[in-house]
């Protein structure tokens, strides 16, 4: 392998996550301290939870072990923490309790919160838009552009949303200063999340999000094409995708875009979908005679993913279930996307260095296409290939304030922190190379099914004792379509509705109901009860009007 420059040898944030694990003690622990120092308003909260999770964690065993000494320093606060927190120190751990105990919880909380935000810098590139493009400086000198996403995740209120309006707003316009390139493959740009822009993106408001979206997401993509940057459309929940795929659709149809070859829409390996999505982007592209490009991603939502299709009781996962079949579909998908290279650039976000060679070698030539990897990961194995192949490599850089970092900052953690993962074993000298870039083909057609103890099917969520009860996706089209067709035969009927007394005791006022999601259609009618009712009820035995074998 061929010698790394300084700037290339592996970041905080790897050296960091292959000390710390996700699967150890420590490793959860660290994530609650982020919960607390991250989220948590108040100092006594903060306290708590600090001696709650870090106290009994074992940080003493991890001490000196990382060759970075920012990261010692880091486990040595860790491990000062616990001991101060923790009465059961030996040796140098009891001198060093007894030492740091006279400085109370406050001054250990705003330590190790130090040390958390210099964690947090390693993912966001700045508070600013003007601060990330001076941070990222020494990037643009090798050769590297950035694509900018402003912190946050999707708006709850229709004034969250207009505020992420202006921020992406905002951010166009401070990206655009001083471009280099009519190209605006070349420059710069900006990726926005569709449900950062509408309080209520879901498939039940449609038609609302339909009028109402599409004419935001359009303003912002108007103002891209006129900055010369690039503008590219998020990926989002599985329950979101033919949602997101109607804006895109909306957007992109508008005659003002023509000619522009900076709109992209990035795609998630994990999904069961990407293949057709992959597809049906060309196609649409093809139609309006446009040229697009395509950010194929591995994905960040798949815990959620799974938990919710078993959750709702779901037919079957949206995602693949296993890593080596996410690594297989981005694969294939890769090949797919050089297929359509006429009406698609592809993006290739990915930290794995068997990913990037079978990207290598599916691709016609080193122009026609871009690697892109995440802020503060995968430095070391991006340069060494843009070295070798002369490559060209794109940063996807979160711009915000640390209050927004804990979603991101998480979702960043657990998907590159399990041992499993390669910026974990990439710095482990430990694992052997054929092992860190192992054939997940292989992997696939060797590993058998799925062992039932990880992960279950939603109808097999509580194993022999019961079956889980089936749910509706009503994110779904066609299920909808299939409740919409059993509901027809009953669309024009009328209810009425009444006490279920033998001998109602006179009340025959009606009431009109309608629905309350359709004030224009009328349900039925209902005549309440009155106290009469259930004073006679009551005291005269009555029973109910109901079946025999239903009483």
């Amino acid at each position: 392998m061929e010698k790394l420059r300084a700037d290339d040898r592996p970041g905080l944030m790897e050296v960091f996550l292959a000390e710390y694990g996700l699967s150890s003690k420590e490793g959860v622990a660290l994530m609650c301290l982020a919960e607390a120092l991250l989220r948590v308003p108040d100092q006594k909260t903060i306290d708590a939870l600090i001696e709650d999770k870090i106290a009994p964690s074992a940080w003493g065993s991890h001490l000196g072990k990382s060759s970075s000494s920012l990261v010692n320093a880091s486990t040595c606060a860790l491990l000062l923490t616990g001991k101060v927190l923790d009465e059961g120190g030996e040796g140098i751990s009891l001198v060093l309790h007894r030492a740091v105990k006279r400085l109370g919880e406050p001054v250990i909380r705003l330590a190790v919160q130090r040390a958390m935000r210099e964690l947090g810098h390693q993912f966001v590139l700045g508070r600013t838009i003007g601060e990330a493009r001076a941070r990222g400086k020494s990037a643009r000198g090798r050769g590297c552009t950035f694509s900018y996403d402003m912190l946050g995740e999707a708006a709850l209120t229709a004034g969250e949303a207009r505020g992420y309006f202006d921020a992406y707003s905002s951010a166009i316009a401070g990206i655009a200063d001083g471009l280099a390139s009519d190209n605006p493959r070349e420059n710069p740009g900006l990726s926005v999340k569709l449900s950062a822009l509408h309080p209520r993106f879901e498939v039940s408001q449609r038609h609302r999000v339909m009028d109402e979206l599409v004419g935001s997401c359009l303003a912002l993509a108007r103002q891209a094409k006129k900055a010369g940057i690039g503008f590219t459309i998020d990926a989002e929940e599985a329950d979101r995708l033919e949602l997101s795929l109607d804006v895109i659709a909306a957007v992109l149809r508008d005659p003002d875009l023509a000619g522009w070859a900076g709109f992209g829409v990035v795609v998630q390996a994990y999904s069961r979908r990407a293949g057709p999505v992959l597809d049906w982007l060309c196609a649409l592209a093809g139609e309006l005679d446009r040229k697009i490009n395509v950010r194929l991603v591995k994905g960040a939502y798949w815990d959620s993913e799974i938990k919710r299709a078993q959750v709702e009781g779901l037919q079957d996962f949206p995602v693949f279930t296993t890593k080596a079949a996410t690594d297989v579909a981005f694969i294939c998908c890769a090949k797919k996307l050089f297929g359509f290279s006429d009406r698609i650039f592809p993006q290739f976000a990915t930290h794995n260095a068997h990913t990037m060679a079978a990207v290598l070698e599916l691709a016609p030539d080193k122009d026609s296409f871009e690697f892109q990897r995440l802020q503060g990961m995968g430095e070391a194995l991006h340069a060494l290939v843009g070295q070798k192949f002369a490559t060209r490599c794109r940063i996807y850089a979160p711009v915000g304030a640390h209050r927004d970092l804990l979603a991101y900052l998480v979702r960043r953690l657990l998907e590159n922190g399990a041992n499993s993962s390669f910026v974990n074993l990439i710095v482990n000298t430990d694992v052997p190379a054929r092992d860190v870039a192992a054939d997940p083909f292989e992997k696939v057609l060797t590993a058998g099914p799925v062992p039932a103890s990880a992960i279950v099917l939603p109808a097999r969520l509580f194993g022999q004792r019961r079956e889980n009860s089936r749910g509706r996706d009503l994110n779904d089209p066609i299920e909808l379509e299939a409740i919409e067709a059993a509901r027809a035969p009953f669309r024009k009927r009328t209810w009425l509705g009444q006490p279920l007394l033998v001998d109602p005791y006179g009340q025959t006022e009606k009431h009109t109901v309608f629905n309350p999601a359709d004030p224009g259609d009328r349900v039925g009618e209902v005549i309440f009860a009155g106290p009469a009712d259930v004073r006679g009820a009551i005291g005269n035995g009555q029973i109910w009007k109901l079946p025999p074998q239903e009483r």
